[in-house]
Parts: C-alpha cells; sequence; structure tokens
C-alpha cells in the first residue's frame, strides 16, 4: 500500500461517506459561512464551501481520490515525505487547509513558513531522520492548538481531537 493509499484510506475513515447537510457547519454552505450561498454539505471531506461548483452529493469516491491526489497531496509533496509525517501533514490539509498544514510543519522544521511545501521543507523534514515520530508529534500538538483556537471547537473540538488522536496512532504504524 502506497502512502497515498494510507492517507486516502485514513480520511475516507473519518470523513463520512454519506452528505452531510449539517446546517450549523459553515463548510457545507457554498460561501464558507453559516447561511452564506447554498447548502450544498459535504461528503469524504469534500465541501461546498472549498468546491462551490462542484455536485457534492454526485461525486463517487473515485473523482473525491483523484480531488486529494491533486488539491492536498501533490501541495504538500506527500510522495517526497516520509510515510508518518505525510499521513499527518495530509490529514491536517484535508481539515485545516493546505496552508495551515504546511506552515505547521514548516514551523516544526524551523524553515520559512511560507505555506509551500518544497525541497527546502522536504530536506528540513529528511534531516530529522530517526526523529519522525516525535515530528509527527509536535505537528499533532500544533494542530490541536490551531483548533483550540477555532470558534467552533465547543461544537466540533472532541470529534476533532479524537481524529487528531488517531492521526497520531496511525502516523506511528505508517
Amino acid at each position: 500500500m502506497s502512502a497515498f493509499d494510507i492517507f486516502l484510506a485514513f480520511v475516507f475513515a473519518h470523513e463520512g461517506s454519506r452528505l452531510d447537510l449539517t446546517p450549523s457547519d459553515r463548510g457545507n454552505w457554498t460561501g464558507g459561512r453559516v447561511g452564506a450561498g447554498l447548502l450544498r454539505g459535504s461528503r469524504r471531506g469534500i465541501s461546498a464551501a472549498a468546491y462551490p461548483t462542484l455536485d457534492i452529493a454526485g461525486l463517487t469516491d473515485g473523482q473525491i481520490a483523484a480531488i486529494y491526489r491533486v488539491d492536498y497531496w501533490r501541495r504538500i509533496a506527500g510522495d517526497d515525505l516520509p510515510p508518518p509525517v505525510a499521513l499527518v501533514v495530509g490529514d491536517g490539509a484535508v481539515n485545516q487547509g493546505v496552508g495551515a498544514a504546511s506552515r505547521d510543519l514548516q514551523d516544526a522544521v524551523g524553515v520559512p513558513a511560507d505555506g509551500v511545501v518544497g525541497p527546502v521543507t522536504v530536506a528540513a523534514v529528511r534531516r530529522k531522520g530517526n526523529q519522525l515520530d516525535d515530528l509527527a508529534v509536535e505537528l499533532v500538538a500544533r494542530r490541536a492548538v490551531r483548533y483550540a483556537r477555532a470558534d467552533t471547537f465547543p461544537i466540533f473540538g472532541l470529534g476533532w481531537s479524537r481524529r487528531l488522536a488517531a492521526a497520531a496512532r496511525a502516523a506511528f504504524r505508517a
């Protein structure tokens, strides 16, 4: 199983396979805010806020996988990162945005945090060598802080925290 396949299986396990039309979730609205635009929902983590013109309800798992490969995995240089790090950063990209997840990684490895994972970031990750578990823990901790600052933490925080713990566990096995 490739690192992308592990990432995709993890995301699919933590993002519902059914269409979610929860009106209090801003991601389900095409305008990115509760009540803004159309309530088109989300499925498998693909949201109306991020993809306002897509027919979210009609997406197949294959189409969703293609979106994840191009818009998330490639943008975090997933194929160039060690699997434990790629999994945590990839899931963070899905859950909090590519830029936020990329900057967390860059901050954690001590390179300029421009939100674009390129050769400098990848080289800094590789220099971590046998400290990849420590890096995964650092990334999880940074994501937890970002969650705690979200205004919707009281509503979604427990679920996010469970997912975060599962991401750490999966990273140690990747």
